[in-house]
């Protein structure tokens, strides 16, 4: 007997399929509705961040179904994490090319489950559609902060020192890995490029000390210059201070230019470590705090008021054409 090979389903099906995905939400509406419906929280502010993602562009085009789904929900998941937000919902789009049968959607949909229990989060709405390629998915991602507590790019102040969380440099040693362009023998730069943690357990620290904080996506160069900007500062960061996780050191430590090599970490993105603007008297307690959650802390450089993103490397100044990602 021959096998049938299930098809994809319409639009209406896809929705009744997502609906386990809502976790009950009643905020939802089962996904019957055109839009979901949320009551006011006193006391709170309603932080709302939209992120694309295109196959091809932030994900390998031969990337499984399940990882898209979880790299996805993640990376959008990090800019709550700089607001100092707790998510709670999100709502999804997707645009299916031909060739996404119901398996590869069952493999999406598993992604998203998984990491929806991972981080609390509920399906809330949507919209699908169809389109000649390449796939392409956005989620809006909600979180609540006590009501003036989200921590904005826009609060640095002239002395500010630049504090970063986590490490700097996996995102495109990840990519690299991840295309076998460097070695990677047990897959450690790859799963961190594919699978980010946004760093939600950083919260009361960054509520606590963060004048302004944002997630390194683009490279830290170019996000804490967004920062500057936003601030109307400019920044001076040390190369040689980026924090490193092991594997990121020992690539460092095998390259013969290291100006070069601390730059591209510092500019490459993908990292979603969280670029943070810190008192210099609250610094020793703000990086404490965030040591104590186990994760990487460094102070690499300062908010100031000359205009323009600097950069050092063994105490030289370093030329910065490209601070970091951009989309034409």
């Amino acid at each position: 007997m021959l096998a049938v090979k299930q098809g994809p389903p319409d639009e209406f099906a896809w929705i009744e399929s997502l609906r386990p995905l809502t976790r009950g939400d009643a905020r939802a509406l089962d996904l019957r509705d055109d839009a979901a419906i949320l009551p006011s929280r006193p006391g709170f502010d309603l932080v709302i961040s939209t992120d694309a993602t295109v196959e091809g562009v932030h994900f390998l085009a031969a990337e499984k179904p399940d990882i898209i789904a979880r790299r996805m929900l993640r990376t959008s998941l990090s800019d709550l994490a700089a607001k100092a937000a707790e998510p709670f919902g999100y709502f999804l789009l997707t645009a299916w090319p031909p060739g996404r049968d119901q398996a590869w959607r069952d493999g999406f949909k598993r992604g998203l489950a998984l990491d929806g229990e991972a981080f609390g989060v509920a399906l809330l709405g949507g919209d699908t559609v169809s389109m000649p390629g390449p796939f392409t998915v956005s989620a809006t991602v909600l979180g609540w902060t006590p009501q003036g507590r989200a921590v904005r790019r826009s609060g640095a102040r002239a002395g500010d020192l630049i504090v970063v969380c986590g490490a700097i440099g996996d995102g495109v040693l990840g990519l690299r890995a991840a295309r076998g362009e460097i070695a990677d023998p047990h897959g450690v730069l790859a799963n961190r490029y594919r699978l980010p943690e946004p760093l939600f357990s950083l919260r009361q620290a960054l509520r606590d000390r963060a004048h302004a904080a944002a997630d390194v996506s683009d490279g830290l160069l170019a996000d804490a210059g967004h920062i500057a900007d936003a601030s109307g500062l400019g920044l001076s960061i040390d190369l040689d201070r980026l924090p490193l996780s092991t594997e990121g050191r020992a690539w460092l430590g095998a390259q013969p230019d290291s100006a070069a090599a601390s730059l591209a970490l510092a500019t490459g993105g993908d990292d979603y470590a969280l670029a943070c603007a810190v008192a210099p008297a609250d610094a020793p307690a703000f990086i404490a705090a965030v040591r104590a959650r186990g994760v990487l802390a460094a102070i690499v450089g300062t908010f100031d008021a000359q205009s323009g993103v600097r950069a050092t490397h063994a105490g030289a100044p370093i030329a910065v054409e490209q601070p970091g990602w951009r989309h034409s």
